[in-house]
């Protein structure tokens, strides 16, 4: 008779029939670099995490590929913001800035990503421009993500994250990119982002203006088919990779969506899913190291090929036991 405990009863085994691993280098760095400061800012909604000078996130930098990780995406939090976000597309603007920095020091060592949306930068904290009667204007907010996606692209960028759930936005901005000779950019289309309540210590990240909420253009919590329809889109328009985002809330999604193409599908651990684990574990709930690995892990069996998270250096260092 078959008896599963068989496969269970010594490290040596388990390990030998584990159906997923995690590897440092599936691991995606997240990092905030704000304008205005003279020495970085700890969050305090997101214990471990900083609001970076632009020296320091070049520190960081450095020491996420020192651990392992697979790249490193970046955020930029202007000191002015207006209502077009029109810092998202300067030349000098602090994400462009901080693009060109971190591709600098470690651009031949690993990915560098950059968040392509305007919420940072607009004084209304929303991730296009609005119309007269305070909508987003969906089709002038692409224009605006072409034109921020070939200035992160002059910057040296490696890989632009789409993010702001417009339609036709991928298909705008492989154009725009490949009219302006960057024909080998990447766009990881955020295909499947959710209006979630998770996303609230990012808020504090990036000094969000945003009155209101994001529900006219990202997608409905309760829904699962309609992100099929969405990645689908992207992967037609030339998205290159296509991300699930949150990621524990939407595990189910994730792995349709992995079955469903055949390109590659990142998750993003969002800020609210690292701070539940944080402030658990310092109330001392959970054991903090064991639930990071299983919802890393979790990841990885609901089909993502890569994670961005908050612990990706932490827990690549752990991988590659550099700890």
């Amino acid at each position: 008779m078959y008896r599963p405990r068989r496969l269970r009863s010594t490290p040596a085994v388990r390990r030998l029939v584990q159906e997923n691993r995690l590897h440092a280098a599936d691991l995606i760095e997240t990092l905030f670099v704000k304008e205005s400061l003279t020495e970085p800012v700890p969050l305090t909604s997101m214990p471990g995490v900083v609001q970076h000078t632009l020296d320091s996130l070049v520190d960081a930098s450095r020491k996420a590929v020192d651990a392992g990780v697979g790249g490193i995406m970046l955020f930029g939090i202007p000191s002015h913001r207006d209502e077009t976000g029109s810092q998202a597309i300067a030349e000098d603007g602090v994400l462009n800035r901080a693009i060109r920095a971190v591709v600098e020091a470690v651009g031949e060592q690993t990915v560098v990503m950059a968040d392509l949306c305007l919420d940072e930068f607009t004084s209304h904290g929303h991730c296009g421009v609005l119309t007269d009667t305070g909508e987003v204007d969906n089709d002038a907010t692409v224009e605006l993500y072409a034109q921020m996606a070939v200035a992160q692209a002059r910057a040296g960028v490696h890989v632009i994250g789409l993010s702001g759930m417009m339609d036709g936005q991928v298909a705008r901005v492989r154009e725009a990119l490949d009219e302006a000779g960057f024909t080998n950019t990447i766009i990881l289309a955020y295909a499947a982002k959710y209006a979630s309540a998770f996303y609230g210590p990012f808020r504090e990240a990036v000094d969000s203006q945003l009155k209101g909420d994001r529900r006219t253009y990202q997608q409905n919590p309760a829904n699962g088919r309609e992100a099929l329809t969405e990645v689908a889109l992207d992967v037609d328009e030339g998205a290159d990779i296509v991300m699930v985002k949150p990621g524990m809330p939407y595990l189910d999604v994730l792995a349709q969506v992995s079955e469903s193409v055949t390109v590659p599908v990142w998750a993003y651990q969002v800020s609210g899913e690292y701070a539940m684990i944080e402030f658990a574990a310092s109330a001392g709930a959970i054991d903090r190291d064991a639930a990071i690995m299983e919802s890393l892990t979790a990841f990885k069996r609901a089909g993502a090929d890569a994670i961005l998270t908050y612990w990706a250096t932490e827990v690549a260092s752990r991988l590659n036991g550099r700890s």
